[in-house]
């Protein structure tokens, strides 16, 4: 078992060299995330935003737990139905509360604000040391993002400025907390997946059809856009999020999503035909930079010479 030092620096430090192609798969996830606007957009019936986030979660966590038969056990009973309710279910409605109420360059700025409120909460919850380099490349990556989404008719609401904010940090508290209790012994990145799914799912339920209703009609082009948020975009992107925040130090897996936003500014580029102009690309420095920042460790602060050796 590490000791509680080996603990604080494993969890504080960047991702090392080795922790490459961790990071590579755990990047996967934001970056499918982002296909989430065009596919919504493109693809699905308009008008059924929670239809859709409760499609991401719901059928995939049931395969899941129909395909590994684990349920959880004693305290992660009310622990995985808690990461599930923050890390998906009320993190997606309040997304979708955000993008109905805001422009979407400003839901999407809210929403990179997430690594700053994990630096915060790796002081508080995981009792890190707080780190101004961490702060410092957080605010780079919201302002990069902010000059890549955000349009000259962005106009604020309150109630959609909470929600965004309120996603932001029901997704960093969700990862911070995963970090904080790891895995249950012999369960699996898979399973624990389907764990937070299918309560994030049954969480989303009873709020689809209070909301929403009756489910659209769905044909062809539809079901192809909701079997990618679900497969794609749900199962496979939540197995390799959740095991990277139990391998990868926190703060160097909250950056990452950051590559939500981007990879929506390129497929809307690519596909719908929508320019970036030089501040964008600007912008889009600046969250590169941001990112590949957070996955390393903070410079060390040079130490002071004994007085012996100055002299």
């Amino acid at each position: 078992m590490k000791s509680p030092g080996a603990l604080r620096f494993s969890i504080g430090a960047g991702a090392g060299p080795g922790d490459l192609p961790r990071t590579a798969l755990t990047a996967f996830a934001p970056a499918v995330w982002g296909t989430t606007y065009i596919t919504t957009t493109e693809l699905l019936p308009p008008g059924h935003p929670l239809f859709a986030a409760l499609l991401r979660a719901l059928p995939a966590g049931l395969v899941v737990l129909v395909i590994t038969r684990t349920v959880p056990h004693g305290r992660w009973w009310w622990k995985a139905a808690l990461l599930g309710v923050l890390n998906i279910g009320m993190l997606n409605a309040l997304l979708f509360i955000a993008a109905e109420r805001l422009p979407g360059g400003v839901a999407a700025t809210l929403a990179a604000a997430q690594p700053l409120i994990v630096a915060v909460l790796a002081v508080v919850v995981l009792h890190e040391r707080a780190s101004m380099w961490r702060l410092a490349w957080g605010v780079v990556g919201v302002a990069g993002v902010g000059l890549v989404v955000l349009g000259p008719a962005a106009a604020l609401d309150a109630v959609g400025v909470m929600a965004g904010l309120a996603s932001a940090g029901s997704m960093a508290l969700g990862l911070t907390l995963t970090k904080r209790w790891g895995r249950p012994e012999g369960v699996g990145p898979v399973t624990f997946a389907g764990w937070q799914l299918t309560a994030g799912g049954m969480f989303l339920l009873p709020l689809t059809v209070l909301v929403e209703g009756r489910p659209p009609a769905i044909d062809m082009t539809a079901a192809f856009g909701y079997v990618w948020l679900g497969l794609a975009g749900g199962l496979i992107a939540y197995v390799l999020w959740f095991r990277g925040i139990t391998t990868l130090p926190v703060t160097s897996t909250a950056v990452l999503v950051l590559l939500s936003p981007l990879v929506a500014a390129v497929l809307g580029a690519a596909l719908l035909g929508q320019t970036l102009g030089p501040v964008q690309l600007v912008g889009f420095a600046l969250s590169l930079a941001a990112i590949v920042a957070g996955q390393l460790p903070a410079p060390a602060r040079p130490t002071p010479a004994p007085v012996g050796a100055r002299r």
